[in-house]
C-alpha cells in the first residue's frame, strides 16, 4: 500500500505555472518580483501592514529576537509545548529560556502560569524580556489575557504562529488574524505547514522600522553603498524569488487548504469518539486544524495507549507522531527554570498527531481511522 503521511506538501498546477513563471524569466536570484508580491499578498490576507520573507519560520524568530535587543542575561518566556525551534531561538541570542506549561482546556500556555513566572523571576531581579506564546497545532493561543499581562508587566509579546496561518480568534469582540498580535509575529512555510515554500518563513508585524530593521539583518546587513559595507553583523536569512513564487501560488489556495484540514479534523471526532478512553485536541471552528491529535487514556482505553496505536499505524505504513516533548524534559535544557504542574507532560505521554494534510483523501483518512479503530478491537 502506499504510504501515508502526517502531513505533506499539497501543490498544484497554479504553483508550477508560477515557479517557472519566475525561473523563465531568469529571475533566480534571491530577489525578484515575486518576493516582494508574496509578502503584500500575506500582509493584506491577515491584515497587517508589513511582512519580510525569510528562509524559515526559526529564522525569522532569531531575526525578531536579536532585532528587539535581546541577548545575553535576558530571560524570555516559552511555552514548554512546542517544537524545538521556539526555545532555540532564544539560546541563539544567548538569552535563557523560561518554560511555562499549557493549560488543559487549549493546551496553549497558561496565562496564569505566565503571570507567575513574570512576578516570580522579576522578584530573583531578572523580569522577563518577552514571551513567545505559540499558537500550538493552529490553535491561537489566549491573547485576550496574554496581551493584557504583558503590557501591564512590561514585557514584550512575540506570536510563534509557526502552525496557525489561516486560525483566527475574537479578542475584545473583534475577529482577528493569527499573525496580529504583539510586537510581531512568525510564520513557517516548512514542507508539512499548512502552505509551505519547501522551506522559508515570513516576520509579520505593523511596525515598519521594526520590519525595516529584520530585512536589512536579513540580508547581511549591508549598508546602502557601492561597495559592500558593513557596520555590524548580519544574516543570510532571505527567501529566494523562487521559493515565494512557490508561496504566492499556494496563498492563493490556503482558505481550501484550511476548509479541508477542518472537514478531516470533524470526520476523525465522528468516527472514533465512541472508543473508549479517546479523547481530541481542543480545536475550535476559528482553528486551522493544522493536525489532528488524539489523547488515549490506557485507565479507560483497555489498556491501549499512544505507543500502542503509534506502532500500529507504522506497521500499516501511516505516519503518526507524538505530541511535541515538553521543552523542560528535553537534554539540551536540561536546568531551565519550569513553571508547571505537569499538563504538558501528560499530554506528551497520551497524544498523538493522525495524518491531517489537505492532500489526505476520503479513502486514505478511511484507513487510518480504520486501522486505529483495530487497535480496540482487532477483529474488527
Amino acid at each position: 500500500m502506499t504510504r501515508i503521511f502526517l502531513s505533506p506538501p499539497d501543490v498544484g498546477n497554479t504553483e508550477r505555472d508560477l515557479l517557472l513563471e519566475a525561473f523563465d524569466s531568469n529571475w533566480i536570484a534571491p530577489t525578484g518580483p515575486n518576493l516582494k508580491a508574496f509578502e503584500e499578498e500575506l500582509a493584506s490576507y491577515i491584515n497587517v501592514r508589513h511582512a519580510v520573507a525569510v528562509s524559515s519560520g526559526t529564522a525569522g524568530l532569531h531575526l525578531l529576537l536579536h532585532s528587539l535587543g535581546i541577548g545575553p542575561g535576558d530571560k524570555v518566556l516559552v511555552p514548554t509545548m512546542t517544537f524545538a525551534a521556539t526555545a532555540f531561538a532564544v539560546a541563539y541570542v544567548r538569552a535563557d529560556p523560561v518554560f511555562v506549561d499549557s493549560e488543559l482546556n487549549t493546551w496553549n500556555v497558561d496565562p496564569d502560569l505566565v503571570e507567575k513566572a513574570i512576578i516570580e523571576t522579576a522578584a530573583d531581579g531578572h523580569k522577563p524580556a518577552a514571551l513567545l506564546a505559540v499558537d500550538l497545532y493552529g490553535r491561537c493561543a489566549d491573547y485576550q489575557r496574554l496581551e493584557q499581562i504583558c503590557e501591564r508587566r512590561g514585557v514584550i509579546l512575540i506570536e510563534d504562529a509557526a502552525e496557525a496561518l489561516g486560525a483566527t480568534t475574537s479578542v475584545g469582540g473583534e475577529v482577528r488574524a493569527a499573525g496580529t498580535f504583539g510586537a510581531a509575529a512568525i510564520f513557517s512555510f516548512n514542507g508539512n505547514k499548512i502552505i509551505t515554500t519547501s522551506g522559508g518563513g515570513m516576520v509579520v508585524s505593523d511596525d515598519g522600522e521594526l520590519i525595516d530593521r529584520i530585512r536589512y539583518l536579513s540580508t547581511q546587513a549591508r549598508q546602502l553603498a557601492s561597495h559592500y559595507e558593513h557596520i555590524e553583523i548580519g544574516f543570510n536569512y532571505r527567501l529566494s524569488n523562487l521559493l515565494a513564487a512557490l508561496g504566492r501560488g499556494q496563498l492563493l489556495h490556503i482558505d481550501e487548504k484550511v476548509a479541508r484540514r477542518r472537514e478531516i479534523n470533524a470526520r476523525y471526532r465522528h468516527e472514533l469518539a465512541d472508543l473508549p478512553g479517546i479523547g481530541f485536541d481542543p480545536s475550535t471552528p476559528t482553528s486551522n486544524c493544522w493536525l489532528t491529535c488524539i489523547v488515549i487514556d490506557p485507565s479507560l482505553s483497555g489498556g491501549v495507549d499512544r505507543s500502542a496505536v503509534e506502532q500500529h499505524l507504522e506497521s500499516c505504513d501511516i505516519e503518526s507522531r507524538p505530541l511535541w516533548k515538553p521543552m523542560h524534559l528535553q537534554p539540551v535544557f536540561a536546568g531551565a527554570k519550569y513553571f508547571g504542574a505537569g499538563v504538558s507532560d501528560r499530554l506528551f505521554q497520551t497524544g498523538l498527531c493522525l495524518p491531517s494534510g489537505s492532500s489526505l483523501s476520503h479513502d486514505e483518512q478511511g484507513r487510518v481511522i480504520a486501522e486505529v479503530r483495530s487497535c480496540w478491537d482487532p477483529t474488527a
